[in-house]
């Protein structure tokens, strides 16, 4: 039996934790054990966000809102056909009936080069929109890891000469830390 050891909690943090370990675990060490292990495992920290909270989840409802609106305002000028489409994509369900046939939003009307213009516009700019969420996503991350690095230097005073800076870092982390940076690089 390996040897416990006691820390310290506030009381009612200490009861919820309780309570909650109970309920998904058979013991203490082990709910906290798997809660150690998803965090490192995930590398991620629990001060970090970890996706859409309330605001921006409201933010992201009126921005559909709004085109949703400039969708019905377009359908009353120019019918029901690009409503459709507009609303397939901005739900992103535009599936292709066959390979290589063309999307949803170019069917229809051959001869209007104003309305293919229009809807490659709304394409490309959906485009920037997923690829702009994906950059902040990993943008938010690189600066999660940088400050985790950045907390694992010390300042080193010397006898002799200037102060230094050291990293605290085990040589199997740097090399592990060095060839994540190189893949997302590549």
């Amino acid at each position: 039996m390996k040897p416990f050891i006691g820390i310290r909690f506030k009381k009612d943090i200490a009861k919820q934790f309780q309570t909650f370990s109970r309920r998904t675990f058979k013991t203490h060490t082990e709910a906290l054990q798997t809660m150690l292990d998803f965090f490192i495992y995930n590398e991620i920290s629990p001060k970090e966000s970890l996706g859409p909270n309330g605001r921006t989840i409201t933010n992201l409802i009126k921005k559909r809102f709004d085109a949703m609106a400039a969708m019905m305002k377009n359908m009353e000028k120019n019918g029901v056909l690009p409503t459709k489409a507009m609303i397939e994509l901005l739900f992103e369900h535009s599936p292709r009936k066959k390979r290589g046939q063309a999307p949803l939003l170019l069917e229809g009307r051959e001869d209007d080069p104003e309305r293919d213009r229009f809807f490659k516009k709304v394409e490309e700019a959906l485009v920037m929109e997923r690829e702009y969420t994906n950059l902040k996503r990993d943008l938010r991350q690189n600066r999660a890891e940088f400050i985790a690095l950045l907390n694992k230097v010390q300042l080193v005073k010397s006898r002799f000469g200037k102060p230094r800076l050291q990293l605290d870092m085990s040589p199997e982390e740097f090399e592990k830390l060095k060839i994540k940076i190189e893949k997302e690089l590549q």
